[in-house]
């Protein structure tokens, strides 16, 4: 039966693809047409995890709604119409520009009516933006019809939410009791999860925005269902031009490779580490900047108060460019800053590496950030291409590669870490075997779980099916996790050494994962909320052995 459901969402997911792919390539569609009614059955049958109660007609699901608006620019529960573009010069308008909260994507208002998100990382990031879109409609109708009647007449319930939320005034404690007791009945939900969910949403110069997107939602709802505006989903010209042509990618690489040439790096031996911007450079320069001595018990309390601490952070930063960081912020469109560390400049005795006997200080480091999904083959295989000289190609000498990325565990629990043997493409059997240079030994005695496998590459979080997870964790593909850039990462390695002869053929290879969220767990996805501090040792324990590694002359 497993085996059966697996199958059968896989087939889902693929179908998913292909709907969304056609869309794209067509050029736009409405949400409550065909193609979008097709595109919002096929992800109610899949019934993703991190989107909750989607399939239930008489609930709203409110954890999912949070994780999706954190995403996506804020005030997209207003407008009809929703461009998604590449960049195409908007930044040089009087607009305005806005930044969801947990993506890395610049978006514009541009009317009443209609929002413009730029698309720079490539079809994974379309697919992400279409998923959200498409759970966002859904809980939408599910507002409408449950306030409106066949005719789009109201009830009571609807007029006084939505007299609450176009007042100018906050609400008094007792009006708001009674708005979001309306709204926990409109909604499907008790009063103690709305008023979570409010508190969630609340923001200080908006303490009642939580009210105004329920209203909003089904307002433009509404609008749609009585054709006085149809939602529509557009997708640009020049969009559909660039995607999957590595435009940006290439721009990025050849700014990295700039950069090695201007600071005479490019002759070194290179490690690259595709990381955050925060853990290498913490336990490089954390103590000497801020003139505290290294002791290992103080150390995690450094990097807790580092994460919590802008000034900190910038006095870290600030004596890292002065000691041997150079930090070269993105300007391609790739949204991948990009931080080279020359280990000839850093002080290593007042680190956690001062032990080393024979520390290397010879090479440098490449520590870029988080790619998003089919972004990561892009910009790595363009990274690793040589350098065009009039005279010749100029091929970077690069010694190791290292992932240290975040992931959904299937075996253990949020904020354990995961040391890859292999990754899988979800929904075929393509699959990238290597020898991982990190292992479970690295791990002993920190009193963190390490689990030791094979890793799932998914096509999108927002698609987490518990069939399909637990097929590839209970048969004898034995998985213990899932990500999104693992294999695209690979794939691109792969070809650069072993076919194109781009790089070594023996470049060492370390992958590791700390869990963010276990998609089989109720109340441990990714839309229950982040690690928080839960995730600073595990991180930063990744870190350190990657580093290790790196600076022992002996590895």
């Amino acid at each position: 039966m497993t085996i059966y459901k697996a199958r059968e969402s896989t087939d889902v997911i693929e179908r998913l693809y292909i709907t969304m792919r056609h869309l794209f390539n067509r050029g736009g569609f409405k949400p409550t047409g065909t193609s979008g009614l097709e595109l919002r059955n096929y992800l109610l049958k899949l019934n993703p995890e991190i989107y909750g109660s989607i399939a239930d007609p008489d609930k709203v699901e409110l954890n999912g709604l949070n994780y999706v608006l954190d995403r996506l620019p804020q005030g997209i529960e207003e407008c009809s119409f929703i461009f998604l573009t590449s960049n195409e010069g908007l930044d040089k308008s009087s607009f305005t520009p806005i930044y969801p909260k947990k993506r890395r994507r610049t978006c514009y208002r541009v009317d009443e009516h209609q929002m413009n998100i730029e698309v720079l990382l490539g079809r994974s990031e379309i697919y992400d933006i279409l998923t959200h879109l498409t759970f966002l409609y859904n809980e939408a109708d599910k507002i409408r019809k449950r306030t409106h009647d066949f005719n789009g007449k109201v009830g009571r319930i609807w007029i006084s939410v939505e007299n609450a939320a176009l007042s100018s005034e906050p609400l008094k404690r007792k009006e708001r009791e009674v708005i979001l007791a309306h709204i926990a009945t409109m909604l499907g939900r008790s009063f103690d999860e709305v008023i979570t969910a409010y508190k969630n949403f609340q923001e200080t110069n908006d303490p009642d925005r939580f009210i105004k997107i329920i209203y909003n939602l089904g307002r433009v709802s509404k609008e749609d269902e009585l054709g006085i505006r149809r939602r529509e989903i557009f997708f640009s010209s020049i969009l559909k031009e660039r995607v999957g042509h590595h435009l940006f990618g290439e721009k990025w690489a050849e700014n990295v490779k700039k950069t090695l040439i201007k600071n005479k790096l490019i002759n070194k031996k290179i490690h690259i580490i595709s990381s955050n911007m925060h853990s290498v450079k913490n336990m490089l320069y954390a103590f000497d900047s801020l003139n505290k001595t290294f002791h290992a018990d103080e150390e995690l309390k450094m990097y807790e108060d580092l994460s919590k601490n802008l000034d900190l952070v910038d006095s870290v930063k600030s004596y890292a460019q002065k000691n041997g960081m150079i930090y070269s912020k993105d300007t391609s469109g790739s949204n991948i800053d990009v931080q080279i560390f020359d280990l000839s400049k850093i002080n290593f005795k007042n680190t956690p590496f001062k032990n080393i006997k024979n520390i290397n200080k010879e090479d440098i480091l490449i520590v870029f950030d988080y790619a998003f999904g089919e972004q990561a083959f892009e910009i790595m295989d363009e990274l690793l291409r040589p350098i065009n000289n009039a005279k010749e190609k100029l091929k970077l000498n690069v010694d190791s590669i290292s992932i240290l990325g975040k992931a959904g565990i299937l075996v253990g629990n949020k904020g354990d870490i995961m040391i890859p043997t292999a990754h899988i493409f979800e929904g075929t059997a393509d699959n990238y075997p290597f020898h991982n240079q990190l292992s479970l030994k690295d791990f002993e005695g920190y009193n963190i779980n390490a689990y030791k496998g094979a890793m799932i590459t998914v096509l999108g979080t927002s698609l987490q099916n518990k069939n399909v997870l637990t097929y590839f964790m209970q048969t004898s593909w034995k998985a213990i996790g899932l990500e999104m850039e693992g294999a695209h990462y690979q794939k691109a390695i792969q070809v650069a050494s072993k076919i194109r002869h781009h790089i070594g053929e023996n470049v060492k290879l370390r992958y590791a994962y700390y869990a963010s969220d276990n998609p089989l767990e109720t109340g441990s996805t990714l839309a229950s909320g982040g690690l928080g501090l839960t995730g600073v040792k595990p991180t930063y324990l990744i870190t350190q052995k990657i580093l290790e590694q790196i600076l022992n002359i002996k590895n």
